[in-house]
């Protein structure tokens, strides 16, 4: 009798056979911090991936920023940590060209084989949410843009903050706003960041000197497929982290790493398209209509809802002032980058809205999710944004932003409109993951209550 012959995904045998060098391969959960989450395999454990899935921990989905357990999340002892099913992302089988002989493969919990874990998958929340749209013949379509400081890695290792040192070994020093010197001061870390990006087909367009030294920006095209874009970003924050190490620098997407400097922010461009592919933001001649204004009005129904999500650590907190190009109300306009709801100009075709309240530091898959959120539950509802701001917007004083940690938790544990949406499994989850990381930030005695109150109180 014959042996019979092991079962292969013709996906790994393709991917294999095209990179017979690799000897790892990083199998990579987002968690709800946004964080990379899972182990390494062999390049042969491949195939069981794809054709069964992997078990992870149920943990996995619990933990805090600094890697820990928390037990009031229910997804630790409550549930035995037990094994919940993840499986593959479709096209995210790619080289991982910064590291030596290493692959990597993105996976998301299972929705059914994957509980109890499942409920809190970052992934899972924005497919939903997208389900939801298209069950109305909503078809979302965005793209990312992300901002990022490049700093200098052996400076940090020293205990010191600080803009990297460009190619030409001249530091980076001033605030150089669309300074193509700066640019290409540092044109070996962009050359591979755009190498690697066509060879894991991520598509990195225009690349620019952003609002302070050291600061960049880098936009990506916009997908139709709106958890297509999500996933290039995910896999393209962490390319630039790696291609940064390479270049002996540290890529930071810390909201504001720099008390006197602009904070970095994740931009996300939105529209809607119908089932045949047209734009239902352009469809009257004029810069506004009704599927626009009521989505913009939605996103500023329930962006006090979402801050928590937009905003997710203490930092975040630190980027929201005037004349910072960070929002602090829920404002609209038209071509005016003061408010937090901007529709660019351009032609009807390409009409769309960017949502400028989210730090890079949030996790993109739930910030994507919360916008396209209040999107629909604007359409749904018919909410009317008012007048467009024209000027600075700065000055508006109704509507504003809850510009504090403990604020926006109290407001997203208590929402109606987080729980319809997320479910109240994943707002419970998520409000005691990140009530526990801001009870120990704000418990922490630092050096600046040191230097102000020591000797004097």
């Amino acid at each position: 009798m014959q042996p019979t012959a092991p079962v292969r995904s013709p996906e790994v045998t393709s991917f294999l056979s095209a990179h017979p060098h690799l000897s790892q391969i990083a199998l990579i959960l987002t968690d709800i911090n946004g964080i990379a989450r899972g182990k390494f395999l062999r390049p042969h454990e491949l195939h069981a991936l794809f054709l069964q899935g992997r078990p992870l921990p149920s943990s996995i989905l619990s933990l805090n920023v600094l890697g820990e357990d928390v037990d009031t999340t229910g997804l630790v002892w409550e549930v035995a940590d037990q094994d919940c099913l993840a499986k593959p992302i479709v096209n995210s089988l790619k080289l991982c060209p910064w590291l030596p002989n290493t692959g990597q493969v993105l996976v998301s919990m299972d929705k059914l084989a994957g509980l109890p874990a499942a409920v809190a998958d970052p992934r899972l929340r924005l497919a939903a949410i997208i389900a939801g749209l298209k069950a109305d013949n909503l078809q979302p379509a965005l793209a990312c843009e992300l901002e990022f400081y490049l700093l200098d890695a052996q400076a940090w290792k020293q205990g010191k903050v600080m803009p990297a040192t460009a190619s030409n070994q001249l530091p980076l020093t001033q605030t150089q706003v669309y300074s193509v010197d700066d640019l290409e001061a540092m044109r070996p870390f962009f050359a591979d960041v755009y190498k690697y990006a066509a060879l894991q087909g991520l598509p990195a367009e225009t690349a620019i000197s952003e609002y302070a030294p050291g600061q960049f920006e880098i936009t990506l095209v916009y997908r139709k497929d709106a958890l297509q874009a999500v996933d290039e970003a995910i896999q393209f924050k962490r390319l630039i982290k790696g291609v940064a190490e390479q270049h002996g620098m540290l890529a930071c997407f810390m909201a504001k790493p720099f008390t006197e400097q602009a904070g970095s922010g994740m931009h996300i461009h939105v529209s809607l398209q119908d089932n045949d592919g047209l734009n239902l933001m352009s469809t009257d001649e004029t810069e506004t209509n009704a599927y626009l204004l009521h989505s913009i009005g939605g996103m500023a129904a329930t962006i006090q809802d979402s801050m928590a999500i937009f905003a997710p650590h203490a930092n975040s907190y630190r980027r929201f002032k005037a004349n910072s190009y960070a929002p602090t109300a829920a404002t609209w306009g038209i071509n005016n980058r003061s408010v937090t709801f901007r529709v660019p100009t351009g032609s009807a075709a390409s009409r769309h809205i960017e949502h400028r309240a989210s730090g890079a530091d949030a996790n993109p898959y739930l910030a994507v999710a919360a916008v396209l959120a209040g999107l629909h539950h604007g359409i749904k509802h018919q909410i009317h944004p008012g007048k467009p701001i024209e000027g600075n917007a700065y000055g508006e004083q109704n509507n504003t932003l809850p510009l504090n940690w403990y604020d926006s938790l109290a407001v997203f544990a208590n929402s109606d409109f987080i729980a319809d949406y997320f479910g109240e499994d994943f707002q419970r989850i998520y409000s005691a993951l990140k009530r526990e990381e801001c009870e120990r930030f704000n418990a922490e005695v630092s050096e600046l209550d040191h230097r102000w109150h020591l000797r004097l109180a």
